[in-house]
């Protein structure tokens, strides 16, 4: 394979996100690749829509200058296929009741409805609160890249209908069972980081993510003898880095 053509081009809410992606493909490729060896360049720096509507994804294109040793081109990580197979959906909750379970039904259906999906609610009985499920054709509009427009959701759904009710849990908007799969998705990326902090003893860092999924791979790693774990940059870029202990202590 020619240098040139060792190359990937990463999508991302952000450029740093853009980046972050276009690495991972490069070293998924190329297990043991130098990554002071890698020249990037911003094809794209995105632009926001309105809740997710209109968005477009930041590009980055990710090229080596030097490919890595013929004999480091095995991937080190064999389990990573079987570890990332889906599981089954999970099973229906059940159905929730009363004037809080109502109220965030017509909440969500009018959120629906405003950014032209069809589609229905259905309010359960979670094991920490009430989980609103849409229900729908083209629910990737709802979810958005990465879940922020499905997160935006569910922040104006609790902002809305827990106002002035005291000791009420946060409502969980949720379509598609993304937020099964999305911490199925970070719980590979925590272990594939671990891997990676153990084999090369530098620290691993994380794509940008919100601070409930960075909360994900701190409990995903907390009893990890072999690698520590901590918050970096700043919001909205805030990303969990993962260190070797012998790094972090």
């Amino acid at each position: 394979m020619a240098v040139n053509e060792a190359a990937a081009e990463g999508l991302g809410e952000t450029v740093g996100e853009a980046r972050w992606a276009a690495l991972r493909e490069l070293e998924r490729r190329f297990p043991g690749l130098d990554k002071e060896k890698i020249d990037f360049q911003v094809l794209s720096e995105g632009q926001r829509g309105l809740m997710g509507v209109g968005r477009e994804p930041a590009r980055v294109l990710a090229r080596l200058t030097e490919l890595p040793p013929s004999d480091a081109t095995t991937a080190p990580y064999p389990e990573r296929a079987s570890k990332q197979r889906p599981r089954a959906s999970s099973p229906a909750l059940p159905a929730a009741s009363g004037p809080l379970a109502e109220r965030v039904s017509e909440v969500l259906k009018s959120i629906c409805d405003g950014i032209g999906l069809t589609a229905e609610v259905a309010v359960g009985e979670g094991p920490n609160g009430l989980v609103a499920t849409v229900e729908g054709d083209d629910l990737g509009l709802l979810i958005g890249k990465h879940g922020h427009t499905i997160d935006a959701v569910q922040y104006l759904v609790n902002a809305i209908v827990l106002r002035g009710e005291e000791n009420a849990s946060p409502v969980v908007v949720d379509a598609q069972d993304y937020r099964r799969r999305r911490e199925s998705v970070l719980r590979v990326a925590a272990e594939e980081a671990v891997a990676e902090a153990v084999s090369t003893g530098k620290p691993v860092s994380l794509e940008p993510m919100s601070s409930a999924e960075r909360k994900v791979v701190h409990l995903v790693l907390q009893d990890r003898a072999d690698v520590a774990t901590e918050s970096a940059g700043r919001e909205p870029q805030r990303y969990v880095v993962v260190r070797p202990r012998n790094d972090a202590d």
